[in-house]
């Protein structure tokens, strides 16, 4: 018996080590919402360890890179507790520049989402609520399939608010899968595989198959009962990715740039006003009636340089309502150019018979067109970071002056952030075809 234990202590120490070891890995990271500092010799191991994880790739003297930092710290335990966890993780690219080059880091800070291991830039809002709503939809399934009432009413308050929600009751789980992906982050889906009559009634459905949409910061709801054929399943849901009545913003204006549809658009002195109230209510049945338009309002008040484009200024006759092409031709109808505030639902539905009718007269759009207007809204952050950059280049420059011997000194970094510098054709240190640039917030 003592051979025998003599023979086997071995084996059962080299277990016990094995164990141990597994243990004290270094490659065992962290899953409580901190947020994981990578390298060389960890970063793949960190890829395949998480279904979903946001890696960012940063520099340690870029300025957006700090500012994005505390952000990052903030969203990291939310994403980290979510039923299906995104965990995130930063590399130092400027450093490990192997791994940059690999996944063409061209600039900071860039942020890549790897799901199951293959990477997808984010390109989305930077604050830390709003990233982790957007990483949230990012990570989700196509269409999540959905087995009670209860991950039905768990998935509609996951998906929040801020975008609209499309749920097939009764469906074949192939009906929207093409679609699912093809609007993904722009919508949340899925299919209900089992659900109680309370589902009929709390959706106001009464048959199936049945495609609900949803549209909460909106309080919107309406039915698609068929046919399911791709088609006409794109066509309910990219007439539901707005609401009813669209406010005219920067953000929505960006969502209009993807509708092919004309825009009823009406201008009120005030949005705020109750009888601007009242007349939202007779667009929303109106754009109901007629989903071959997308229905949008704004408030002089609210946004007087975008209303002044259909000239609408202030001292104008108010509300006006009008056809617009969403870039630099609007159209309106003879003898219904402005609404009177008597019977305005009689009004709007002449104003749609006699633009289908073509009792119309075109107008152009003063100043720029939506296009070029899109663009500025678009550039404004860009020509800001460019005159910022200027400006610190040549405050650098000023204050570096001459040398003694009249060189001119440079900074021992790139403390004005266009980018790392370029790699140096050397051999000492060289790393072959990879150049920095600059990411903006």
């Amino acid at each position: 018996m003592a051979a025998l234990n003599r023979h086997a202590n071995p084996v059962l120490l080299l277990l016990l080590c094995s164990t141990l070891f597994s243990l004290v890995t270094p490659h065992e990271f962290r899953t409580d919402g901190t947020v994981i500092e990578l390298d060389e010799s960890s970063f793949d191991s960190a890829i395949a360890s998480f279904d979903r994880i946001l890696v960012d790739f940063y520099a340690p003297w870029c300025g957006h890179c700090k500012r994005l930092s505390p952000e990052l710290d903030s969203a990291a335990p939310v994403l980290a507790a979510l039923k299906e966890p995104v965990f995130i993780a930063k590399l130092n690219a400027d450093k490990y520049r192997k791994l940059a080059s690999k996944y063409e880091i061209d600039g900071f800070p860039t942020l890549k989402l790897f799901v199951h291991g293959v990477p997808e830039d984010y390109t989305g809002p930077r604050k830390a609520e709003l990233l982790t709503n957007h990483i949230r939809k990012l990570a989700s399934p196509n269409v999540s399939v959905l087995e009670s009432d209860a991950s039905v009413k768990d998935f509609v308050k996951g998906a929040g608010s801020d975008l609209p929600i499309f749920i097939g009751f009764g469906m074949e789980e192939n009906a929207l899968a093409t679609l699912g992906g093809q609007y993904k982050k722009k919508a949340w889906f899925g299919l209900v595989k089992d659900f109680s009559e309370e589902m009929m009634v709390l959706y106001d459905f009464n048959k199936f198959p049945a495609l609900v949409s949803l549209y909460p910061k909106y309080n919107e709801q309406s039915v698609f009962y068929g046919p399911f054929q791709e088609a006409f399943l794109e066509d309910f849901i990219k007439q539901n990715l707005l609401p009813l009545t669209v406010p005219i913003r920067y953000e929505t204006l960006k969502l209009l740039r993807d509708d092919k549809r004309k825009i009823v658009l009406v201008i009120v002195e005030d949005e705020t006003e109750d009888k601007s109230g009242n007349l939202l209510k007779i667009l929303r049945s109106a754009a109901t009636a007629n989903r071959d338009f997308v229905f949008g309002f704004i408030g002089l008040k609210q946004w007087g340089e975008f209303a002044e484009t259909f000239d609408a200024a202030k001292g104008s006759d108010l509300p006006k309502i009008l056809v617009w092409d969403g870039d630099e031709e609007y159209y309106v109808v003879e003898g219904l150019e402005r609404l009177q505030e008597e019977d305005q639902e009689s009004q709007v539905r002449r104003f749609l018979e006699g633009y289908r009718e073509g009792k119309t007269i075109k107008m152009m759009v003063k100043g720029p067109s939506f296009k070029s207007f899109m663009n500025s809204i678009m550039g404004v952050g860009l020509v800001l970071v460019i005159i910022v950059m200027v400006s610190v280049m040549v405050a650098i420059f000023y204050l570096a002056g001459e040398s003694g011997d009249g060189t001119p000194t440079r900074p021992a970094r790139p403390e004005n952030e266009p980018g790392y510098k370029p790699i140096s054709d050397s051999s000492e240190g060289a790393e072959e075809g990879y150049q920095g640039g600059n990411k903006e917030d």
